[in-house]
């Protein structure tokens, strides 16, 4: 019985028309201009683009033009609101510094040019229209010069109805996007509960790294703009000019306004279907219920756990977080590592944030997830990325942190593909680098010796290194992290090796043993990579351990050329022969430093407050010999003995068990 009323329910969903609002140009030829798309007088297709204030009559002075799909788009219908996403490529090119004026994405009820609404109107509306409700429009402004004092600065964002005026805007200064540089940019539109979402990044249909740079208020656009309006594009000149262009364009909208032709079908059946369908899934869920009751929680007493930590950071809810990462879109994906994906969120006080989404594929999920909330939730150090709060609900794992606008170390010290290269342009110089450093050892130092439980965070790498918007550096993902809570042990022992490869110290394959002198190998490795610019190499094998920037560093600082390592893209200091000599000195301490952290023995490493008094000059770098030691194992002396602060004084960690590599 149940599975026929089933199979009528999906006779009927499989009936009813499903509509949608599509098109796509990679390119524009010149047969769309009349059979797909509606230009102005002054609009052009040119070199597979649209060129909204083209270049191709010569002078494209005190221009505007506007460019539509050809069909209209219904934008609501009784009180019930459509909801859209579209990407296009700009390509902005100045003629004049600067250049003016700008481009916009438009809802237009009328696709006619306004008249005489070139310069600061960018062909939305003119002096007539502007502020009243006959202009009938909606615009995403990408304004490339300041028209007066009440307008943005240059390089700017802006929603506007009905005006030039924007309802909200944003400066690009402190994004990566550059409207005027020439390059291409690619722009996601979002329109969804009646909010606007703009996202953009560098380069040709990059999609991977955006960034959110503008979110509107609710806009009440049915008050405003007519059922039935047509989407696309306008942009004007003044005396300063440039070429306004769009190189491809792809708008995806639901269709709220066609009719299905089986209505009158589904007005018969529905009711029946509502009636003993209700009686069906009222009895498939309670089955359910009582079934998953007993398979349990995927993650038993996982709340219980970290409720009664201590310091226990808050708990929201899921929707929440769906809202905030606008269901955890792609275009807010920040990065991803061996546990999960980070993305960017927006919390309804406009509070940036990024949430961690653990992955329903790893094997330590439910580990990695308690260890992490349980762990940083309690901490509290300028130098420890901030942990504001966790989700559990329907099996989904969430971790939230404080935003970190600059990102993650690593993209700024590699070699990157050209995509990435236009988002992380900047070179950190030597201050920056070594301020990096200094930052990283103070967050160690705290969490062996300056919180009231010791920590060894087991993962410390350039990825897990975030910047903030002074490029201040903090330290994160305490997936791996663990807690000394016992004082009769010496180390925290696991059943797989648990790390990164590359930064692992060697005895923790003979060992599987986590200590506060692996930590401060994995940091000495850091350190070397931070100034070489170079990734540590993963060349590995229990009984042949050899790690390829420690090694190389090793050999050139034995051969007296350890100041050759350094990324040349820091290296030069100009003619001052004093600066130079300086900041060699500068960089020969560090990197010693760097490799006295990596010494084979665990007992020859310093401790992070002595790498500390040797970053702020209080005291000289330790003696590292010419050559790399051989790695010899058990080490002597022990590394454990009592009295010294860079090992463990009879610690034992909380009992986490089977913990893997990543």
């Amino acid at each position: 019985m149940k599975y026929q009323l089933l199979s009528i329910i999906f006779t009927i969903i499989a009936l009813t028309k499903v509509n949608s609002f599509y098109f796509n140009f990679p390119t524009f030829q010149q047969s769309d201009r009349s059979t797909k798309l509606l230009l102005s007088k002054f609009a052009n297709i040119y070199k597979d683009a649209i060129q909204v204030t083209p270049d191709n009559r010569g002078e494209i002075e005190n221009y505007s033009g506007r460019a539509f799909y050809i069909k209209p788009y219904t934008l609501w219908n009784k009180n019930k609101l459509s909801s859209f996403n579209t990407t296009f490529v700009l390509n902005i090119s100045p003629q004049t510094s600067p250049g003016g004026e700008g481009i916009a994405f438009i809802l237009a009820s009328d696709t006619s040019l306004p008249e005489n609404s070139a310069g600061e109107w960018l062909g939305i509306v003119n002096a007539s229209t502007n502020g009243t409700s006959r202009a009938g429009i909606l615009a995403v402004e990408f304004d490339t010069r300041q028209s007066s004092t009440k307008d943005g600065p240059h390089n700017h964002v802006g929603i506007n109805i009905n005006s030039i005026a924007s309802i909200v805007q944003a400066s690009l200064d402190n994004t990566k996007v550059n409207l005027s540089s020439g390059i291409h940019v690619t722009v996601r539109i979002q329109y969804f509960n009646d909010v606007i979402s703009v996202f953009a990044s560098m380069g040709d249909y990059l999609l991977d790294s955006m960034e959110t740079i503008l979110v509107s208020p609710p806009l009440n656009l049915s008050s405003y703009l007519r059922q039935e309006v047509y989407v696309g594009f306008s942009a004007s000149t003044s005396n300063y000019t440039e070429l306004n262009c769009v190189t491809r364009w792809e708008f995806n909208g639901v269709d709220i306004g066609s009719k299905g032709k089986l209505l009158w079908i589904i007005w018969i059946i529905i009711p029946l279907v509502i009636l003993i369908g209700g009686f069906v899934f009222l009895f498939l869920y309670c089955r359910r219920k009582r079934s998953d009751e007993v398979q349990e929680d995927a993650y038993p007493r996982i709340e219980d756990q970290i409720q009664h930590s201590s310091m226990a950071p808050k708990k929201y809810q899921l929707k929440e977080l769906v809202k905030a990462t606008n269901g955890f879109s792609h275009q807010n994906k920040l990065g991803q590592g061996g546990f999960g994906t980070v993305y960017k969120g927006i919390l309804g006080n406009n509070k940036e944030i990024a949430v961690k989404r653990v992955s329903k594929d790893s094997r330590q999920g439910k580990q990695e997830f308690i260890a992490e909330v349980t762990t940083i939730g309690s901490l509290h150090h300028k130098n420890l990325v901030k942990l504001i709060g966790w989700c559990y609900e329907k099996k989904e794992l969430l971790i939230v942190y404080e935003f970190m606008p600059n990102g993650s170390l690593d993209k700024y010290l590699f070699n990157q593909s050209r995509e990435l290269e236009l988002h992380y342009s900047k070179v950190l110089d030597w201050k920056t680098r070594n301020g990096v450093i200094r930052d990283v050892a103070q967050a160690l130092d705290y969490l062996h010796d300056g919180c009231e439980k010791k920590v060894l965070h087991r993962d410390i790498k350039a990825s897990n290194i975030m910047l903030d918007f002074d490029y201040v550096a903090k330290l994160g993902d305490f997936g791996l992290a663990r807690t000394i809570q016992k004082r009769n042990e010496t180390h925290h022992s696991t059943k797989e090796i648990a790390g990164t490869p590359g930064y692992m110290a060697p005895e923790t394959f003979l060992t599987g043993r986590a200590t506060v002198e692996t930590d401060v190998y994995a940091f000495g490795v850091l350190v070397l990579e931070v100034i070489c610019g170079k990734r540590p190499g993963n060349v590995y094998a229990q009984d042949d351990y050899k790690n390829s920037i420690v090694y190389w560093v090793w050999e050139l600082y034995g051969n007296g050329k350890i100041v050759s390592v350094v990324d040349k893209r820091i290296s030069g200091k100009g003619d001052d022969e004093d600066e130079r000599v300086k900041f060699e000195e500068e960089v020969e301490i560090v990197l010693i430093l760097g490799l006295a952290c990596c010494h084979p023995n665990p007992n020859k490493r310093p401790s992070m407050k002595t790498v500390l008094m040797v970053l702020n000059g209080e005291a000289s770098p330790p003696m590292v010999p010419i050559e790399r030691p051989a790695f010899v194992w058990p080490a002597m002396p022990s590394s454990f003995k009592e009295g010294e602060d860079s090992s463990l004084i009879n610690g034992t960690l909380t009992p986490f068990t089977e913990l893997s590599g990543r």
